[in-house]
């Protein structure tokens, strides 16, 4: 993308080498003014590669889907959020043109299907000219807000010998990335996550961590509890690091925004959750509980913080937990807390 550059200042050529040629000096780049990145969807999805990742029937087609449309009609995506209007490509690579029409169908419900938003089922992967057919759609639509790849896989092709996967990992995700960067436009790439979780969301997408390295922006949807049917997790160089709860609504397949901290949403039946297992189990710690019930780490660590600290659960030292009306290890000392720290030691004196 163009920038602005003032008359006086220009980039300095410090070493004849061709690779350094567009090398700036600290205060040129300063002084020039560059446009802001450019949204598909504000806060949530800008211009480069994006990575949205989740597990298999979580409904991250479903959600790709009715962004392209949102995005292509300039009307309102998670049913939340107001998007500018503008082209998108949606490459939908395990679908049927009639399983296609069908889901469409059911997200537009009464409103009508938008000219900007092109489909195609099928498409050669990046390295076998792929990339060229996306540039010539881009090329053919230079407004373009959004192109999505779902799923990733079906488009990286297949890695040369001898590579590394994170090597391998990191060119596949860099040819997006160089149409994207090129053209300025948002890349949704929709790929999956390992079945073992981890404390760090990123490091739950599946393949190396080149992927994640690659990417401007990873976003992961999970299923969520109680209100709310998943929790998107963001993170990237130009969008800050958040938390999203979404209700999923199976009569139109259409994701929404739900307003609040992803916790206000998620967190009361990760407690209920919790409080089952401790009591079938007593004495786990955050990863027993987390492997047992499928809850994230992270969401489990902190669910038993605060229900330790609310008298929900008692606490060790060594971080195990017992149900408040039952025995705590005698062996272990109780923490301070749980609020029932005294009642705790006097059961065992």
């Amino acid at each position: 993308m163009s920038t602005t550059e003032p008359d006086n200042v220009r980039p300095l050529r410090r070493h004849p080498a061709e690779a350094l040629a567009d090398a700036w000096t600290a205060d040129a780049l300063m002084a020039t003014d560059f446009p802001d990145p450019r949204w598909a969807v504000p806060g949530i999805l800008a211009e480069g590669v994006n990575v949205l990742a989740g597990p298999p029937k979580v409904g991250k087609s479903w959600m790709s889907l009715g962004l392209a449309l949102a995005v292509a009609s300039g009307g309102r995506a998670f049913d939340m959020v107001d998007v500018e209007p503008g082209p998108v490509l949606y490459l939908a690579l395990e679908d049927t043109p009639r399983r296609l029409k069908t889901r469409m169908g059911k997200l537009l419900g009464d409103e009508p299907a938008p000219r900007n938003l092109s489909l195609a089922t099928s498409c050669p992967t990046l390295p076998a000219g792929g990339d060229e057919a996306i540039a010539a759609w881009l090329d053919q639509n230079p407004d373009a807000r959004m192109v999505v790849l779902d799923v990733f896989a079906k488009m990286r092709g297949t890695p040369p010998a001898g590579m590394s996967a994170y090597d391998a990992d990191y060119a596949a995700i860099g040819r997006a990335k160089q149409l994207a960067d090129r053209y300025g436009v948002a890349f949704v790439l929709v790929h999956h996550v390992r079945k073992m979780g981890s404390e760090d969301f990123l490091e739950t997408v599946s393949g190396s961590n080149g992927i994640a390295g690659a990417a401007d922006a990873t976003l992961v949807l999970r299923r969520g509890r109680n209100k709310a049917d998943g929790v998107l997790q963001v993170t990237g160089r130009d969008i800050d690091e958040a938390e999203y709860a979404l209700a999923f609504h199976p009569n139109s397949g259409a994701w929404q925004l739900l307003e609040g901290p992803a916790t206000d949403h998620t967190l009361h039946d990760t407690r209920a959750t919790i409080l089952r297992h401790v009591r079938e189990s007593p004495g786990d710690g955050p990863t027993a509980i987390a492997r047992a019930t499928g809850i994230e780490l992270s969401s489990v660590k902190q669910a038993c913080r605060r229900m330790a600290g609310d008298g929900q659960l008692n606490a060790t030292s060594s971080g195990k937990y017992f149900p408040i009306d039952g025995d705590t290890d005698p062996t272990t000392e109780v923490s301070p807390l749980s609020p029932c720290h005294q009642t705790s030691l006097d059961l065992h004196e």
